[in-house]
């Protein structure tokens, strides 16, 4: 495996922990655009007490979900008291307010970062995003997971029937919380180095574009999103640097170079919006194509 293949498949990985890490609030009805803060929450927990206590690798991811997860659990209480567009503002000054505070930390090396010097392989990431994946999708089949499904849906009737909406939003939230803290955790030992600029509100509107172009009614929208946003910018920069030719069809004098990349991904975004806006996969979308692979599932038991 060549060091950019397996670069991009690292990527890729911290992207679906982060794509689930989003997903699990959005599910249960809740707009989360501080997902870099919890990210960046778990990644300095993780390379202060390796750096300053030589703590090993896996009790300090153990302890970057913890922190990701408390952090998370004690902003929902006060932050899930906001709904719709206010619930969005909430969240982003959040993570406004965490990168404020790690700024003005001396420890955590302040706006120069905080080098690691513990590695682990892309093998490592690679594993852990499988295990969140598969924990992520043990859930939504738990009762829990269903009352999530249900809240996204509507609400006030999942109260009616007797569903808790407050703490299943709050248990959805801290779980989003737990598996960021594991993303920040793994990024700060691949690329051994930790700065604030990483988690900025730019991440935070990528991670809920991951969920929401992927879809939020299934398990595999986050995973198609996160894909998409990760795969495709690598397929356009190595498209446009091997057709030269392309700057002239558009009318364009000199090459295009590899930011060509961006806007033709933000008129590919765009596009999928308009065409699919509740998302890549949907419930009805998965009950078709499930239908079209295994027919004879929904033929009728004769009488």
């Amino acid at each position: 495996m060549s060091g950019y293949f397996g670069g991009v498949i690292v990527i890729l990985s911290l992207n679906v922990i982060l794509a689930y890490a989003i997903f699990l609030p959005v599910a249960s009805g809740q707009l989360n655009l501080g997902g870099a803060a919890f990210q960046a929450v778990g990644a300095y927990t993780a390379g202060f007490l390796s750096t300053s206590y030589d703590l090993a690798v896996g009790p300090s991811l153990a302890l970057s979900v913890l922190a990701g997860g408390l952090v998370a659990l004690f902003f929902s209480f006060i932050i899930l008291r906001t709904r719709s567009v206010y619930l969005v503002l909430a969240t982003f000054a959040f993570s406004e307010f965490v990168s404020g505070v790690i700024v003005n930390i001396d420890a955590l090396g302040g706006s120069v970062g905080l080098s690691v010097s513990t590695h682990i392989s892309g093998t490592v990431v690679l594993v852990a995003a499988v295990i969140a994946a598969a924990i992520v999708l043990l859930f939504m089949q738990t009762r829990l997971g269903l009352a999530t499904r249900a809240i996204h849906d509507d609400d006030l009737v999942s109260e009616l029937m007797g569903i808790g909406v407050r703490w299943t939003r709050v248990i959805a939230f801290t779980l989003g919380g737990l598996l960021a803290g594991l993303a920040g955790g793994l990024y700060a030992f691949y690329f051994n180095f930790v700065d604030i600029q990483s988690f900025d509100a730019a991440s935070s509107i990528y991670l809920l574009l991951f969920v929401l172009l992927g879809g939020t009614q299934t398990f595999w929208g986050p995973l198609v999103g996160a894909a998409f946003f990760t795969i495709v910018p690598e397929l356009l920069r190595s498209a446009i640097s091997a057709a030269p030719a392309l700057a002239h069809a558009l009318g364009v004098t000199g090459e295009l170079d590899s930011s060509w990349r961006f806007i033709i991904l933000g008129a590919l975004t765009v596009a999928m919006m308009i065409v699919r806006p509740e998302g890549a996969i949907t419930r009805i979308g998965l009950s078709r194509l499930q239908a079209a692979l295994f027919p004879s599932r929904l033929r009728k038991r004769p009488a």
